[in-house]
């Protein structure tokens, strides 16, 4: 089965473009079947590019997902036209009376900030505390990791000398995870943050499972059965073109910043970058939406019900 996205949302042509099954709603509602339902809070700057990384991973899946776009209700996007927002976009409080099966929080341009310090943070702590009662599985990405693991467990971010930038091996802990199905015992994976979750504070807190490591930049996917829930650290989302945008943002905006590590062929960035992480992409939201359409209520509304 195809996504279901709205018909007019900027992301649905990229999509065909790109081989992706897409249902328009008038062929949704023609099918007796009950689609997942998955909301994505996208919180980065760019929410256009986000929502096609997203739709395209999630739309992969076999199982007909309809994806609901939601952001937070008192901040003010700076990179996405107001006309968009209000065409394609509800807000938290608009959707808190809904369950979802699945519910993904994105990354932010907030992370060398305090918690405290981030205007939303009210509204993101119960954001959290609502995924416990609404959502079946919720996916923390990046910033929404390490505040959704802060929030849960205290556990800490670290701020890192340098930027961790660019593409990094990473480790398979453990095979035999569901969310890891299928995953080479190493692989490739975009990094890109200025901060750090460390593995010594994880391990302090029962029922927080590592499944993701390198060597090099550290815990990358932690899994805590308790509510369902996955904490992605890094960018296996990302487009092959991501870290070139943002190095060169960066360089013509005169900000100090490195070239993203094994990202640009001999280190050249007039060549083109190649994706390396486009398979574990796909194979990590497959594994995840499968689990979710094994476990989930067929009523929506028993989730959350313990």
């Amino acid at each position: 089965m195809p996504i279901k996205i709205p018909d007019t949302l900027p992301a649905f042509e990229t999509l065909v473009n790109e081989g992706v099954r897409v249902m328009t709603e008038t062929v949704a509602v023609r099918q007796d079947i009950r689609p997942l339902q998955i909301g994505l809070l996208n919180l980065m700057p760019n929410k256009i590019k986000t929502e096609v990384q997203m739709a395209r991973l999630v739309g992969a899946s076999p199982l007909q997902v309809e994806l609901s776009l939601v952001r937070i209700g008192g901040h003010k996007a700076k990179n996405t036209s107001e006309e968009h927002l209000l065409s394609f976009y509800e807000t938290w409080e608009e959707v808190k009376h809904r369950k979802f099966d699945g519910f993904i929080i994105t990354g932010a341009p907030v992370e060398t900030l305090q918690y405290e310090d981030v205007t939303y943070w009210d509204e993101m702590q119960q954001i959290f505390d609502w995924t416990e009662t609404n959502v079946h599985s919720t996916l923390n990405v990046c910033w929404g990791a390490m505040a959704a693991i802060y929030h849960f467990h205290k556990v800490p971010k670290h701020e890192l000398k340098t930027k961790a930038f660019g593409v990094y091996r990473h480790r398979n802990l453990c095979p035999s995870s569901i969310y890891l199905n299928g995953f080479s015992d190493d692989f490739q994976v975009p990094v890109s943050r200025w901060t750090e979750v460390r593995r010594a504070d994880i391990e302090k807190v029962p029922g927080l499972e590592i499944l993701m490591e390198s060597d090099e930049m550290g815990v990358c996917l932690v899994h805590e059965k308790r509510g369902n829930r996955l904490y992605m650290f890094n960018h296996v989302e990302y487009d092959s073109t991501s870290l070139a945008d943002e190095y060169f943002r960066d360089v013509n905006a005169g900000v100090p910043i490195k070239m993203p590590h094994n990202y640009f062929p001999h280190n050249d960035v007039t060549l083109t970058p190649q994706n390396r992480w486009r398979s574990h992409a796909h194979l990590f939201f497959g594994n995840w939406i499968n689990e979710i359409y094994q476990t989930t209520h067929y009523d929506l509304e028993q989730i959350g019900i313990r």
